[in-house]
């Protein structure tokens, strides 16, 4: 048994972060429940860890990404990733939208309750359906091109900080030998930046119970009971999808999807007590990288799935499309189901990476079919919070499954590796086991060796 795994061995349960993530939750939940307005003014916990985490993620991508391009061999490379990222994105996202359709046909939560879109309160959902309004392809596209250079990054935005991450990365393998100074200071900024993740997780169990308990103190426990069908069916569809649908593809793969699940039981606990995914993000790529994925395939595929992998998004968006005909009483015939998919495809990427996305990109799909009331969102915003923990869990889990079928894919997974990790023998990020941590090893071995956990 080597060092890392006897220390894992030895470690007592209370000091396991999943552990205590679970712990958070419990409590969080019971505080939500008793005393709601002491929930509620707990917000600023949950939020606070939130920012923590956002304002790790550009250096991140930024380090991942440009040193993972940088050891690349040749440029076609980055492109040949890119193309077959973007060729999964597109068929799993249609069959989730497709799985979503077929369930709410199925089910038919909505079934029955005869509401009348005019007796709701649509006062709540005015702001979603003006931003649904001011967001369009072009304008999303545009606004992946930063003001300059250094904005990407001092602002956070992820899709500007990947293009400024392909740009630096590509230029910085073009410029060969002068070049190695920067990418060996980048290669130890890593490093750092890693150890700052690691340390900020550790406030994750207080974010978790912040959030959890503002969650139940401001919506209630009772509130789930009412919409219950709708949350039970999109819960079920939710893991079914990831079991079935993403299951099968990861054995074909030659991996289970359980183990994987089990390897990301922390980060999947986190996202389940803050609602974001976006909090686990640094964490997800570190732990695809351990999971014997190239640095390069990393760095690309995790940022772009978070704007255009969210299987859990377009679940949610033709399931509630259909529960809001269903409930308000608007037969859909199979031509405008179809056409409802088809503008769905086209509105979750315009509004990828806009904060409440998930109930933005309905509110756009709604606007354009005429048959459907924009005012039937009301009935699900009570409960869509609840229904953003599903979304941001099943949207974690696709892209972790889609970096390894990428990786493999593009030949740059190490079979091994992934092995390990996924039956717990993960390496540390800064041990000579990972490809970052030999490299420093091997320049910096006479000042002794990297730090360990």
């Amino acid at each position: 048994m080597d060092q890392d795994e006897s220390v894992s061995v030895r470690r007592p349960l209370y000091r396991h972060l999943y552990v205590q993530v679970l712990v958070a939750i419990a409590l969080g939940t019971l505080v939500g429940h008793f005393w709601p307005a002491e929930g509620e003014s707990l917000k600023p916990l949950g939020d606070g860890f939130i920012k923590l985490v956002k304002m790790i993620i550009a250096p991140v991508i930024f380090l991942t990404l440009v040193t993972g391009i940088a050891g690349m061999r040749e440029m076609a490379a980055v492109g040949r990733v890119a193309a077959k990222a973007f060729a999964y994105f597109l068929f799993f996202s249609t069959i989730a939208l497709i799985v979503g359709l077929i369930v709410a046909n199925v089910v038919q939560p909505g079934a029955g309750m005869h509401i009348n879109p005019t007796t709701l309160d649509t006062s709540k959902v005015a702001t979603f359906s003006e931003k649904a309004h001011e967001t369009s392809i072009t304008g999303f596209l545009l606004d992946i091109i930063p003001t300059t250079l250094l904005s990407a990054l001092t602002e956070g935005a992820i899709l500007q900080t990947l293009l400024v991450a392909i740009l630096f990365g590509i230029s910085l393998s073009l410029v060969g030998k002068p070049a190695e100074p920067v990418l060996d200071l980048l290669e130890r900024l890593s490093l750092i930046v890693y150890r700052i993740v690691g340390i900020l997780m550790r406030a994750a169990p207080i974010g978790a119970f912040g959030a959890i308990a503002f969650t139940v103190g401001t919506y209630g426990i009772d509130s789930l009971s009412s919409l219950g069908a709708l949350l039970a069916t999109f819960y079920i569809t939710s893991l079914l999808f990831v079991f079935v649908v993403l299951g099968s593809v990861a054995w074909l793969a030659g991996f289970s999807i359980f183990a994987l699940v089990r390897y990301l039981k922390d980060e999947l606990l986190l996202v389940l007590g803050t609602s974001s995914s976006e909090a686990a993000l640094p964490a997800l790529v570190d732990k695809m990288e351990r999971a014997g994925c190239a640095r390069s395939v990393v760095g690309l595929v995790i940022p772009t799935g978070y704007s255009f992998n969210l299987d859990g998004t377009n679940i949610y968006m033709t399931l509630a499309a259909l529960f809001i005909a269903q409930a308000t009483g608007v037969h859909l015939s199979l031509g405008e189901q179809v056409a409802l998919l088809a503008v769905a495809m086209i509105s979750s990427k315009g509004a990828a990476g806009v904060t409440g996305a998930g109930f933005i990109t309905l509110a756009a799909t709604l606007s354009i079919i005429p048959s459907l009331p924009v005012a039937g969102m009301a009935l699900i915003l009570g409960i869509d919070r609840f229904m953003s923990e599903c979304r941001s869990l099943t949207n974690f889990v696709g892209n972790a499954v889609a970096t390894i079928i990428v990786a493999k894919w593009d030949g740059a997974l190490d079979p091994a590796q992934l092995k390990a990790a996924l039956g717990g023998r993960a390496s540390n990020p800064f041990s000579n086991e990972t490809e970052l941590g030999r490299k420093i090893a091997s320049e910096v071995g006479a000042l002794g060796s990297p730090p360990q956990d």
